[in-house]
């Protein structure tokens, strides 16, 4: 028990903040990846065209 408290308080808070930046980022991606993926659309119909 010593130890898991130990290895808590040295690398509990940045993991904590490293998950929390984590989730933020994934969000921030999906927007990004859907904004991209609005965008091939009309390009593939300029395309064929």
């Amino acid at each position: 028990m010593d130890v898991f408290m130990q290895l808590w308080s040295e690398f509990g808070f940045p993991m904590t903040v490293t998950l929390y930046l984590l989730y933020r980022i994934e969000k921030k991606l999906d927007t990004v990846n859907s904004s991209i993926q609005r965008l091939n659309i009309p390009l593939q119909k300029r395309h064929v065209s």
